[in-house]
């Protein structure tokens, strides 16, 4: 079993990929879509780590401090400490595979980003997520050449295999032959966050479905936090979903604002006039949802003060989709923005080496609850996604057999079970318009008690296939673990409680057993090595 299966390949299945590779192991990297089409490409802001180069006596304490204070205390302080540490190297490993940050006098620039009052944000004008998704491809071709990663695109993860409790492989589906194959060996989940729950509400593709991680519960993976949905405040609607209108814009300068009647009401600069504009996102996308039932009207961002120059080298890709999509010049015009769903904190569950409940099974990327607390910094993503999958491989090497085998992998199945078919596009606006009525920016008792009643009403309307059926179990993970939150904390604001209750700062643990959905709470600690003896 030396094949490690990597189900996704973007940043994080990428980054694992290559230091598989590196270390003489060889994967099996299955993606849906080419590399170049994952959802790592449209990252736009940057990745953040102290390099400190702005001058600014930066320091990977002090990411760690904001990190966990972004994320309100919900994140392992052992899992952070290993991330922030970790950034500066992380971060000069991609410039050494040619990501083109932006430089001035050979050092990498960095700008603000929401929740930091440092400089720390790297990037490559406003496209780092493709810059650095270039970088990363180029480098996992060259052992692809030497037979170290065997590409899987345009195939789908099925279901885990399971013996006896242990993950010993995954079946994956190639969507143009139709035919199935069991691959043996180690699974790495990299599989992005669930945004094919919310069509049409997210900034991310909806092929991250959302599929993978929820048949991964529903055969007896731990999840964590699912309630903790990120709104990231500046986004545009455009055909389909929501476009991303990058924090960076706020980082270079954009003011957000509200008509008060005949004046522009710079709310976050009145309201918050520590980090204002740059505030963390769920405070952010809180107080919009705020000042439009306070004062009616749309919110704008501001970007009619930047430099030519910030358009021109910073945030020219920002522009232009901008000038496409609403037809106005955001240097001259301000932009109307709205809260669209961008990242999901919650996931499944691991420990700092990215082990899963399940042995056998790791995961890393968006698709876990490990790094982001009860809210994501901006910047953050990327770095958790490269360095988490650096993190699963390595202990993957060091902790995993290989025995020299890589059985050649014979697509001979004609189909792959009841697990193969796919929701109905009915079926996934249905429980998407459950979901939101209750899992919106602001939450209480009643709306969630009405969205499972919801939900069960159209769990018993019929018999539905397993991917369904998981996806119902998810939904339920979601409402259940937010109705049992009884508090407020970052993404999570529940207006019949909310103060922030430290009996609460634990992690939110949703399990699948004979056909329900149970929730508790684990301490944040035990994320630490609780699974060292499992592999």
């Amino acid at each position: 079993m030396s094949r490690v299966i990597i189900i996704g390949a973007g940043l994080s299945g990428l980054s694992a990929a290559i230091t598989l590779a590196k270390a003489g192991r060889r994967s099996a990297l299955v993606s849906l879509q080419p590399s170049e089409r994952a959802q790592s490409v449209l990252a736009e802001g940057g990745i953040n780590a102290a390099l400190d180069t702005m001058g600014e006596n930066d320091s990977a304490d002090e990411h760690f401090n904001d990190t966990m204070r972004g994320g309100v205390f919900l994140a392992s302080e052992a899992a952070v400490r290993a991330l922030t540490s970790h950034a500066p190297e992380t971060v000069m490993w991609l410039s050494s595979l040619g990501v083109p940050f932006n430089m001035k006098d050979g050092k990498i620039i960095q700008r603000n980003f929401g929740g930091q009052k440092k400089k720390r944000t790297a990037f490559a004008k406003s496209s780092t997520g493709k810059m650095i998704m270039t970088s990363l491809i180029d480098e996992a071709r060259k052992y692809e050449d030497k037979g170290l990663i065997e590409r899987f695109a345009h195939h789908e993860f099925i279901r885990l295999i399971i013996d006896n409790g242990e993950c010993v492989g995954a079946v994956v589906r190639d969507r143009y032959s139709g035919k199935s194959a069991g691959i043996s060996g180690v699974v790495l989940l990299a599989c992005g966050g669930m945004n094919g729950i919310f069509p049409e509400m997210t900034t991310g593709t909806t092929q991250n479905s959302g599929d993978a991680a929820a048949t991964a519960f529903v055969q007896g993976v731990t999840l964590s936090n699912t309630e903790m949905l990120q709104y990231h405040p500046t986004t545009i609607g455009i055909s389909g979903k929501r476009c991303l209108v990058t924090e960076a814009a706020r980082g270079e300068g954009g003011r957000l604002y509200i008509m008060r009647g005949d004046e522009r009401y710079y709310f976050m600069e009145d309201r918050f006039p520590d980090l204002k504009n740059l505030s963390p996102r769920d405070v952010v996308a809180r107080e919009m949802f705020f000042v439009r039932r306070e004062f009616g009207g749309e919110v704008f961002l501001d970007m009619t003060g930047l430099d030519e120059e910030v358009w021109k080298s910073k945030l020219p890709d920002l522009r232009e989709e901008i000038k496409s999509y609403l037809s106005i010049d955001p240097k001259d015009t301000p932009v109307p923005v709205k809260e669209g769903i961008h990242y999901f904190m919650g996931g499944i569950y691991t420990d700092i080496n990215h082990r899963t409940s399940m042995q056998g099974l790791y995961a890393s990327g968006e698709c876990t609850s490990l790094y982001h607390g009860a809210n994501r910094l901006g910047g953050n993503s990327m770095l958790g996604a490269v360095y988490g999958g650096r993190a699963a491989a390595e202990d993957i090497v060091k902790n995993t057999a290989d025995d020299g085998k890589n059985d050649e992998i014979s697509f001979a199945i004609d189909d792959a079970g009841n697990f193969g078919e796919p929701a109905s596009d009915e079926l996934i606006l249905k429980i998407r318009d459950i979901l939101l009525d209750a899992m919106g920016i602001v939450r209480n008792e009643s709306t969630l008690d009405n969205a499972l009643e919801r939900l069960d009403r159209l769990s018993a309307e019929r018999g539905y296939n397993d991917r369904e059926n998981a996806r119902f179990a998810v939904a339920r993970a979601m409402l259940m673990s937010a109705k049992e939150r009884r508090e407020s904390r970052g993404a999570h604001y529940r207006e019949d409680f909310p103060e922030r209750d430290d009996s609460f700062k634990k992690a939110t643990v949703a399990q699948y057993k004979n056909g329900k959905v149970s929730i508790t709470f684990k301490a944040l600690d035990e994320r630490g090595e609780e699974n060292a003896d499992k592999t």
